[in-house]
């Protein structure tokens, strides 16, 4: 755990008691605060107050005196579509605002790191699509190539709940828009800015938003080196920002789109094969073809981005193209889950919104695609160009009827539940073909998360005959 520190017999409230919220409650009261917690829902009060953490109720008229931060879990929001009221309620007494990330780059340094050979290093990384997978693939190169690592942040442990790094150690954090927008300190050695695309537009009140939130990470403190997707205009912008000149090797740019030039540090995937250049040549290429972890040209966007961020921490091209080859890939995110009868079976739950499940599209042959759920604006018009992929769409959940207004001529069933669309899929695909789940909508409609969506597509491929 990290101890909290700054706030020594100091009072802290605490805002929403998942998974961040009671380990950030723990660190807090190890640092030598007191944490004062409070959830609106009762069954995560009585979890926190089984656990021996102190309940403390916003509402009572008293309950701002004396509290020197409230810190809130990233899932609450704080200011868009509307402003929570007890964050409102914070503002109006004086009471800073923070979340757990923040409280982690204060408190990360301790005083025996003087003692280390090599201090330990954060590498962070944020976008709107693959930051997972990025983050993964990072933790999974550093761990092949002995170096300590823990991943944590939206993905692995709670930021708070990691041990303090050792000599050499690298924690790498996987960072939400929701978890940046708020910190009050971001301090990584390395940041990492996949793509921008759009998503949680209400929660950030637009596009302009949404993008300062993720551009904080690289604002607020100033990383090391910066690793930025410059396939959109915003990382192009951002980009440019964070560079002095041409040559300005604290940045590497990263592209799937095209071939970069220039003096600078580039590295990018064409033809499956992922190039880095600097300062004007060659000095390392990858061939990403056989790399049964990472398909699609969305994962080798991924393994740019990882590849760029452990290049600056100094590892070599040839280490982590070998540790490339044992990663295996995340769950729900094209993961292959079986093979059956020349038909391969695949898990992209994760594809919540069109831009990631036109990436999924990409990635594969002659498609039977499961889709659908609880549809985000827009639905799925914007993935047109890719019909012609699909040999036909098996429509589950609630926006199942919108979109198949939306597909047009495209063959396809409404099938309502998992169950049947796998059914449907696994008895009319034929060799070469992919039954390929990437719903490209939110699944609250019938699950209470992607991943129980995605166990569910398992378990009924599993269940096959």
């Amino acid at each position: 755990m990290i101890p909290v520190a700054g706030f020594e017999g100091r009072r802290v409230m605490v805002l929403g008691l998942g998974r961040s919220g009671l380990a950030t409650a723990r660190a807090l009261e190890v640092g030598g605060a007191r944490a004062l917690c409070w959830d609106d829902s009762p069954e995560a009060r009585a979890k926190a107050e089984a656990a021996g953490l102190t309940l403390h109720d916003p509402a009572r008229a008293d309950a701002w005196e004396q509290v020197a931060a409230l810190v809130v879990s990233p899932g609450i929001p704080h200011l868009y579509p509307e402003p929570n009221k007890w964050i409102a309620r914070a503002m109006e007494a004086g009471v800073p605002v923070d979340n757990d990330i923040g409280l982690f780059f204060r408190s990360l340094g301790s005083t025996d790191w003087h003692m280390h050979d090599q201090p330990p290093r954060v590498i962070a990384v944020t976008g709107s699509n693959g930051k997972s997978t990025t983050s993964a693939l990072i933790h999974h190169v550093l761990t092949e190539c002995g170096r300590p690592s823990q991943l944590a942040g939206n993905i692995g442990r709670g930021v708070l709940d990691i041990d303090p790094p050792a000599d050499g150690g690298v924690v790498v954090l996987e960072l939400s828009s929701y978890q940046t927008e708020l910190a009050r300190a971001l301090t990584p050695d390395v940041a990492v800015f996949t793509n921008l695309t759009p998503d949680h537009l209400d929660r950030h009140g637009g596009m302009g938003g949404y993008f300062a939130a993720k551009r904080r990470l690289f604002a607020e403190g100033g990383p090391d080196r910066a690793v930025i997707g410059v396939d959109e205009p915003e990382g192009r912008f951002l980009a440019n920002q964070m560079a002095e000149g041409p040559t300005d090797d604290r940045l590497i740019r990263v592209s799937v789109d095209r071939k970069l030039t220039g003096p600078g540090w580039l590295v990018f995937a064409r033809k499956d094969f992922l190039t880095e250049w600097r300062k004007g040549r060659q000095v390392a290429s990858l061939d990403l073809r056989d790399i049964k972890g990472l398909p699609g040209t969305h994962n080798h966007q991924n393994a740019c981005a990882a590849y760029a961020a452990v290049r600056g921490l100094g590892l070599s091209p040839k280490d982590i193209e070998a540790a490339f080859h044992t990663f295996a890939g995340l769950p729900h995110r094209s993961q292959l889950v079986a093979e059956r009868g020349g038909v391969r079976f695949v898990n992209d739950s994760k594809a919540t919104n069109a831009d990631s499940a036109a990436k999924a599209l990409q990635a594969f042959g002659r498609i039977r695609w499961i889709v659908g759920g609880l549809g985000k604006e827009g639905g799925i018009a914007s993935l047109a160009p890719h019909f012609d992929r699909v040999a036909k769409a098996y429509l589950i959940g609630h926006s199942a009827r919108e979109f198949a207004l939306q597909l047009g001529e495209t063959p396809h069933e409404i099938c309502e539940t998992m169950e049947a669309a796998v059914a449907r899929a696994a008895a009319e695909a034929e060799p070469g073909e992919t039954v390929l789940l990437a719903p490209a909508a939110a699944s609250f409609d019938q699950y209470p998360d992607f991943e129980k969506r995605g166990e569910d597509f398992v378990a009924h491929v599993a269940a096959l005959p």
